[in-house]
């Protein structure tokens, strides 16, 4: 379950208060990388950036999600791209057409009929959309890749995503899926908890420093380096179920 969100440190506190909150909200390595990346997206206008992530896999149709109890006011399907509810996706239109037209699938919540959220999923292979990477599933019968996950702020109190989230799980395990990947930003610690808490294995780490068109990458698996610059794709990282003998490798 890839989870989205932003860190916030604290307001009304000194630099100092500032600071310490972030390091025992995120640790020293990753605060030190957040900062990194603070500043180097204002000092160059949003032209340079640097994105720290973790690679998980969460087990699937493995009981350790709460049975969810039918709700009248929630509703949960896959849709298409002609459904009319894709106008309310807090995305991009051209960003929302290209997922479907890569086969992706989106699972929407509709909460007395208004759109609640959703979840996307994508089998064999994604195309990272904040950096220039490709994560290609070694083994697309038992794997998935799940992303952008989101959910109305209005609803961040109850229980739609747990909801959303459930049924995602056993629609993917009805179809054989043992495995879904994600990736989530150092920088949301509470993404990060909520995967270990659910049985997530962490597989490894990925760092991209942006400086306009030229990208660098480094990772805790092969390649662990790799440069690239314009519209390159970028590396490509295979992932495999975690019960293979090599959970990730790269090219």
């Amino acid at each position: 379950m890839e989870g989205a969100g932003k860190l916030n440190p604290g307001t009304g506190l000194t630099p100092a208060q500032r600071l310490r909150t972030l390091v025992d909200e995120l640790g020293l390595v990753a605060a030190c990388l957040y900062l990194i990346d603070r500043l180097a997206r204002w000092s160059s206008g949003g032209r340079a950036k640097l994105v720290a992530y973790a690679l998980y896999a969460q087990p699937i149709g493995a009981g350790r999600l709460a049975a969810m109890r039918e709700d009248a006011n929630t509703a949960i399907a896959v849709v298409a791209a002609s459904d009319p509810i894709c106008v309310t996706f807090p995305r991009p239109a051209a960003v929302i057409q290209q997922r479907f037209d890569e086969a992706a699938r989106c699972y929407v919540a509709r909460v007395k009929g208004s759109f609640g959220g959703y979840i996307w999923i994508s089998r064999e292979r994604h195309a990272e959309d904040e950096v220039r990477c490709q994560y290609v599933l070694a083994v697309p019968k038992r794997s998935a890749w799940d992303f952008d996950v989101y959910v109305e702020p209005r609803l961040r109190l109850g229980r739609t995503l747990a909801r959303l989230w459930w049924h995602v799980d056993q629609a993917m395990a009805s179809e054989g899926v043992r495995w879904s990947f994600s990736r989530i930003s150092l920088f949301n610690a509470g993404s990060l908890r909520a995967h270990q808490r659910l049985g997530a294995v962490r597989l490894g780490a990925a760092l991209f420093l942006v400086l306009g068109p030229l990208q660098l990458a480094l990772f805790s698996v092969a390649p662990f380096v790799h440069a690239s610059w314009g519209s390159s794709p970028g590396p490509r990282i295979r992932l495999s179920p975690p019960d293979h003998e090599h959970s990730a490798t790269g090219a």
